[in-house]
């Protein structure tokens, strides 16, 4: 079989073939019936373009910049937790966004230790959960900063969801023999999962090294995950708290509300992101880019406004960015990247955004990133969706829509 694959989806589909049903089935969840995860994507599907027939048709720029660091696409990495897909885990992904000019966000609960991924991939945010107390808080900020951080992922959307309609993945809390046996059947007939961990010498990873300093055990996944949802949940004078302790940017991760994005503004973050968590936080929340064009409204020229949530394509990358979007933020796509081949893989993966957003510009006659705008986007009536905003806006996306 021919390594290289055209679309994301066939990442997807790759990743499955190779996946045991457990790890695939960790990638594709949402919580309880799924409902924001489909609507992530189906999202997209509802916008349409304008292009125009003739105009510059030259070479077309992506590079911008986001919160500070100069990308050559609109595109990040997005923190995901223990990336057990592939034994290189985060550091290939690091690599990848390295060697495509991107930057990399790296979760507390990655597999691999932050200081490797920024030796990987200098331009890293670390990402932070509200676990434990102010003290364990403070002692991750300062390992990541002292790693080289460029600046610091806030997420706090995430509720626990207690059933998925389609069954929660069965992820054991750590490998011993007996868990080892347990889970056979579902690996044995995936040979080519296992011998990459066989060659690697290497077994899968559930530990959490980057919620620990010093010589402190790293946690199992699962104590992590309990810790993380014993806290208390911040306040927006915690947000505050985190700004003022940390020396660099901060991108608050999770915002669906107007009213939450200027308390964002108001906390000093440099940056938010449009998100609800990949489909994995309240079902029934819209899709975050349904969202994008109101907070983009509001806050847009006080904060960088990025988004997360349901891009498969260059395509998808476009749209965001004319509704207001400074970048998007990817996960499942690049996670299926380094299941079905590893660092080039995700490279794979990120080649191919990078062509789909340059045939928009192209279709669309447009020479840069910066020169998209609302007008090259069709939205159609009732798409959008203002949470949040104390006074409804003077003209709104529906109503330019149908006008």
């Amino acid at each position: 079989m021919n390594p290289w694959f055209e679309t994301v989806a066939e990442a997807q589909r790759r990743a499955k073939k190779r996946l045991p049903k457990p790890v695939y089935g960790a990638l594709i969840a949402g919580s309880e019936r799924g409902q924001t995860i489909e609507d992530n994507q189906k999202a997209f599907t509802e916008l349409g373009f304008a292009p125009h027939v003739a105009g510059p048709i030259g070479e077309r720029s992506q590079a911008t910049t986001v919160l500070g660091q100069s990308v050559s696409m609109p595109v990040l990495i997005s923190p995901t937790g223990v990336q057990a897909v592939h034994p290189d885990g985060e550091v290939a992904v690091a690599r990848a966004a390295a060697a495509r000019g991107i930057a990399m966000g790296l979760s507390s609960f990655a597999s691999k230790p932050v200081e490797e991924v920024i030796a990987a991939n200098p331009a890293t945010f670390f990402q932070l959960y509200w676990c434990g107390s102010k003290d364990d808080i403070l002692a991750r900020m300062a390992r990541a900063k002292a790693a080289g951080a460029v600046g610091l992922i806030l997420t706090l959307d995430w509720s626990f969801s207690h059933g998925r309609d389609w069954g929660s993945p069965e992820i054991p809390q750590g490998l011993d023999f007996r868990t080892m046996l347990k889970f056979a059947p579902a690996t044995v007939i995936k040979p080519r999962w296992l011998t990459t961990y066989l060659k690697s010498g290497t077994l899968p990873d559930l530990t959490v090294p980057n919620l620990v300093t010093g010589d402190a055990k790293a946690p199992g996944f699962f104590a992590a995950y309990g810790e993380w949802m014993g806290t208390p949940p911040p306040d927006w004078a915690d947000v505050q708290w985190v700004v003022d302790n940390w020396d660099g940017p901060v991108l608050l991760k999770g915002v669906i509300r107007v009213d939450d994005a200027q308390r964002a503004v108001d906390a000093g973050v440099a940056g938010i992101s449009v998100s609800n968590h990949g489909g994995n936080n309240l079902d029934g929340t819209p899709a975050a880019i349904r969202a994008l064009p109101a907070i983009a409204d509001a806050v847009g020229d006080d904060i960088e406004v990025l988004l997360d949530g349901g891009i498969r394509r260059g395509s998808d990358v476009v749209k965001a960015v004319a509704l207001g979007a400074r970048a998007v933020l990817i996960g499942r796509a690049y996670l299926w990247g380094l299941a079905a081949n590893g660092q080039a893989g995700v490279e794979n993966v990120l080649d191919i955004l990078k062509g789909g957003i340059d045939s928009a510009l192209l279709g669309l006659r447009k020479t840069s990133i910066h020169d998209l705008d609302r007008d090259d986007i069709v939205v159609p009536q009732g798409f959008v969706r203002d949470l949040g905003s104390p006074v409804a806006p003077t003209r709104s996306l529906d109503a330019a829509a149908s006008s």
